[in-house]
């Protein structure tokens, strides 16, 4: 797929209905939100069978609330409609995002054989 797809209230629940969906639950007052936006497109592109999502939680408070989002940023991933792995951290970076990434999806071995 190789794009960040922007999902809303209304086509949420669509955009995780199937496959493996990494979600980014973000705001734009929330800075490590904003600062690891260029990195959650390039895991869009690196990963092209994973598929992208982006909700601005201000804009789908009862969404989030639906799924339990206490703090930003929250990643979600998502298999076939359901939660399979969650990652909130109020000082997530891109090191800690790329190693639970690596963890969840690729049975523990992170990206260019760190260990």
């Amino acid at each position: 797929m190789g794009e960040v797809v922007e999902a809303g209230k209304e086509n949420f629940e669509e955009c995780i209905a199937s496959g493996v969906v990494l979600v980014d639950f973000w705001a734009e007052s929330c800075r490590p939100c904003v600062a690891l936006a260029p990195r959650i497109v390039e895991i869009a592109s690196e990963r092209p069978q994973l598929k992208v999502v982006k909700l601005d939680v201000a804009k789908a408070r009862r969404l989030c609330m639906s799924y339990r989002v206490g703090g930003l940023p929250t990643l979600m991933i998502f298999r076939d409609g359901q939660e399979a792995a969650r990652l909130t951290d109020p000082s997530l970076t891109r090191a800690k995002l790329d190693q639970w990434l690596a963890e969840q999806l690729d049975g523990g071995q992170l990206d260019g054989g760190q260990p």
